[in-house]
């Protein structure tokens, strides 16, 4: 699999995100929404940032499974029931972003939601891979 980001000059500079992926490979994965789900399907964490890295870890696990790593990952999309509330923890989210799945960014989108499958869910991600 290859993958190339593309980021064009005429753009605002992309942080944490790429504006393109363009992908390469054999197999997609599309991956199913994740929120702070413990194993006994129960939300954990009681800010933002804990049930981000939950559910960031919980999408990871998918892919590993899958056969995939953070680097095949070419979209993930961020539904956050407190959109301004993840702006205000950005940097916090991007540190944990960057100690789970590293630098290699996927294009990416945060959406605002009134509310999660999971009633007590700040945030899920979704998205898809493409692997070798």
């Amino acid at each position: 699999m290859s993958t190339e980001r593309v980021n064009p000059p005429d753009l605002s500079p992309p942080t944490g995100f790429s504006h393109a992926v363009v992908a390469t490979g054999s197999r997609v994965v599309f991956l199913a929404g994740q929120t702070a789900l413990d194993s006994d399907g129960k939300v954990v964490g009681e800010s933002l940032p804990e049930q981000f890295e939950r559910a960031l870890t919980s999408l990871l696990t998918a892919l590993a499974a899958a056969g995939g790593t953070p680097a095949d990952l070419a979209r993930v999309t961020v539904y956050a029931t407190d959109v301004a509330a993840y702006r205000a923890q950005a940097a916090e989210l991007g540190a944990i972003w960057r100690k789970l799945a590293g630098r290699t960014y996927p294009a990416m989108a945060v959406v605002g939601a009134v509310r999660l499958w999971d009633e007590a869910a700040m945030v899920e991600l979704d998205g898809f891979a493409v692997l070798p």
